[in-house]
């Protein structure tokens, strides 16, 4: 019956990208699930809430990839954050970089989707920048200086995963997965339990718990619907930043270029918050206060975008789905965007 509404695995990878960006778009417009918001309540207001729904988001994100990953469906080893060397000056550089951009724009990419779909028009120029950023540094004028850095230093590692670190030690395959996921998801729980649970409301707890398992369902999408021998589709999962790019091409050379996973995940998302703000009647245009807030939105948006490709991922696309993945390199970018945040947060407090 599939197979007669959508003939190949690349319309139904599509079709399933978009219902994923639907649901995210939804979930998050109504959760306010928001990495951001989470580091500034939690530094400066105290309130640990939100800041317990991420930590549940990766929490559920490691747990439901892994168990994917052990029945056999996807080998989380194939995806880019899982590569045999990694450039260690780069990726937590560049996560610092998207970590000041995010404390200036007050969002990160997923955030400013959700956020453009409840009509911030300010979100919007943030997206804008980000793309452009992201494109500059992909292949345009930051590309060079990127590629310098990269080859400087990159080094080949003896082991790419957290699982790999016991195998060197001499434990079992199966032994030191399951060690590599219980270890970091007790220590997720006890995080939980004894710092945010308090705190935690009921939004927080399902919009976390939602949108861990939607990155669960990426992989799920494009490792089994997009298992195609003929046309075999790249593992990848939730990640903002050059999708938000690629999105930004499509707009304007469609005719020459093809609808991706990423792209058609962007553009679910917006299109899943509208529907949720209007259904909620919390639709509100807004716009610019100040011309020093449109700064910090165009500044912002690409540091994102530069800090971003450098760090091969964001919040999320590091943050929660390179981190499903136990992959090192994710590890290196989230302490670079955490630090990033709490610098430009720091900053701004100064002024």
């Amino acid at each position: 019956m599939m197979a007669d509404i959508f003939p190949t695995s690349e319309h139904q990878v599509l079709w399933a990208a978009a219902f994923l960006g639907l649901f995210f778009g939804a979930i998050a417009q109504w959760s306010r699930f928001c990495a951001v918001r989470s580091l500034y309540d939690w530094w400066y207001r105290a309130h640990k809430g939100k800041l317990g729904g991420f930590l549940l988001a990766m929490l559920t994100a490691l747990l439901a990839s892994q168990l994917l990953a052990f029945s056999g469906q996807i080998n989380l080893n194939e995806t880019h954050y899982a590569a045999r060397s990694v450039a260690l000056l780069l990726v937590p550089l560049g996560g610092l970089i998207f970590g000041l951009g995010m404390s200036l724009s007050n969002a990160c990419g997923a955030r400013s989707l959700v956020l453009l779909g409840e009509g911030n028009l300010r979100s919007l120029v943030v997206l804008l920048a980000l793309a452009v950023g992201a494109a500059m540094t992909l292949s345009g004028l930051v590309a060079p200086v990127r590629i310098w850095l990269e080859d400087l230093s990159r080094i080949p590692l003896p082991v790419t995963t957290v699982p790999e670190i016991f195998q060197s030690m001499g434990l079992a395959t199966g032994t030191a997965t399951l060690l590599g996921v219980v270890i970091p998801s007790l220590l997720l729980s006890v995080a939980i339990y004894k710092g945010c649970a308090r705190q935690l409301s009921a939004r927080d707890i399902a919009g976390g718990i939602a949108v861990g398992l939607l990155v669960t369902g990426g992989w799920w999408i494009t490792g089994v619907i997009g298992d195609d021998d003929f046309d075999p589709h790249r593992l990848i999962s939730l990640t903002f930043v050059a999708p938000l790019s690629d999105g930004l091409q499509y707009l304007m050379l469609s005719t020459g270029t093809r609808l991706q996973f990423g792209t058609v995940v962007v553009y679910a998302i917006v299109a899943g918050s509208l529907f949720m703000a209007l259904v909620s009647g919390s639709f509100r245009w807004q716009g610019f206060h100040s011309t020093a807030q449109l700064g910090k939105a165009i500044s912002g948006g690409l540091l994102m975008g530069i800090g971003g490709v450098m760090a091969l991922g964001c919040t999320l696309g590091q943050g929660l789905t390179g981190f499903s993945t136990l992959a090192l390199s994710s590890f290196l970018a989230i302490v670079g965007i955490v630090a990033g945040a709490r610098t430009g947060f720091f900053l701004q407090s100064q002024n």
